[in-house]
């Protein structure tokens, strides 16, 4: 019997550089600067040098950036932000929160990614933001989203919570619209040993006022210009994040080795692959097929020990939370096939050719039956 195969190894990853970490983990508890402090800052500021930003604020979460991003623009109780229903609920839950109105625009079939050719037809005036996802680790398509943001003076703010370092055009993502929402979730491509976030934007504004929110609403302590939140990044992650960092670019580049085999080696199968497309560097946080016979097959994979994921069965418009938002069956079509179609198969840096090649075998066992 074959070793099983894990859909995500984060000891692999975890392993090389425990020395490391421990050590300023430890630095930060003789320190102890538990909540923001110098590791915290120390990582805002490579990250933003690593966005090509000029500002990165450290969060508890990339759902709490998101949130902040909105609250930044001025969105309230009632307005209305487009954005995909094809991806994890975080995104509207920023926009919920406020309590404004998830808008959604259905995905394009190859890349999963919200469709620009059908946006501007849900702007209303009550639309007061587009917030699209870099699903997968790939970006979207940038220019056309912000041709129709500058004619209907709209911001874009970019969830980017899946794709640190992907590029579009050769420009680094989360720096195109008036912001972007990171996550440093453990399974992210750069995770935390928790939970952790960040909003990158280039504006000194927004920036500073993100600082306070996050904090409470102050910026001098038990002084609260408006309600805030308690959205600090604990002072831990920020030095497991300033450690691994140093490591983003090598594991991006073994991510996509891991996808280029894939890519090789079920070029023959019945399988819709992922597509990159010429405009896009993806940086491969997830390496999502489709099938009609998805259930089966992951059942197959599960059997034959090979892990492997759903992201996402169900698209946000159907789920019991949104039901009140009144969408129905059918008026997303490409997301719903795409949930009933997708499957992740494993990757990540430390996956090796030879498990790659046993993932690849399975799989074409599955359609050889």
């Amino acid at each position: 019997m074959s070793e099983p195969i894990p859909y995500l190894d984060l000891k692999a990853q975890i392993k090389p550089l425990r020395a490391e970490i421990d050590a300023a983990i430890a630095r930060t508890i003789d320190s102890c600067s538990f909540c923001l402090g110098p590791d915290t800052a120390q990582f805002e500021k490579d990250f933003a040098k690593y966005c090509g930003a000029e500002h990165a604020i450290g969060f508890n979460s990339g759902t709490s950036a998101l949130h902040v991003a909105l609250l930044l623009l001025n969105i309230k109780p009632g307005d209305e932000v487009i954005t995909t229903p094809f991806t994890f609920v975080a995104t509207s839950w920023a926009i919920s929160y406020i309590g404004a109105k998830p808008v959604y625009v259905d995905i394009d079939d190859a890349t999963f990614n919200i469709n620009p050719k059908l946006i501007e037809k849900t702007i209303t005036p009550r639309t007061k933001a587009i917030m699209p996802v870099h699903l997968y680790g790939q970006p979207f398509d940038i220019d056309p989203i912000l041709d129709i943001c500058r004619k209907h003076k709209l911001p874009l703010v970019e969830d980017a919570c899946q794709s640190h370092g992907a590029k579009y055009k050769g420009k680094t993502v989360g720096t195109f619209g008036e912001m972007s929402g990171f996550s440093f979730y453990p399974g992210k491509n750069l995770g935390a040993f928790g939970e952790g976030g960040a909003l990158v934007t280039n504006s000194a504004e927004y920036a500073k006022r993100a600082k306070s929110l996050r904090e409470h609403g102050s910026t001098v302590r038990y002084y609260h210009d408006e309600v805030g939140f308690n959205y600090r990044m604990e002072g831990i992650q920020g030095a497991v994040l300033g450690i691994k960092l140093k490591h983003l670019e090598k594991w991006t580049r073994e991510r996509q080795r891991v996808a280029k085999l894939y890519n090789e080696l079920l070029a023959d199968t019945p399988l819709q692959l992922p597509h990159e497309p010429s405009y896009a560097e993806s940086v491969w946080h997830l390496y999502v097929v489709r099938h009609p016979q998805r259930d089966a097959l992951k059942k197959y994979l599960d059997d034959n020990q090979v892990g492997c994921a759903l992201h996402y069965p169900l698209p946000l418009h159907l789920q019991k939370c949104y039901a009140d938002l009144g969408y129905k069956p059918g008026d997303f079509p490409v997301a719903e096939k795409a949930g009933r179609e997708c499957l992740s198969l494993p990757i990540y840096p430390e996956l090796a050719d030879a498990q790659i090649k046993r993932v690849v075998e399975v799989v074409k066992a599955f359609f050889a039956k």
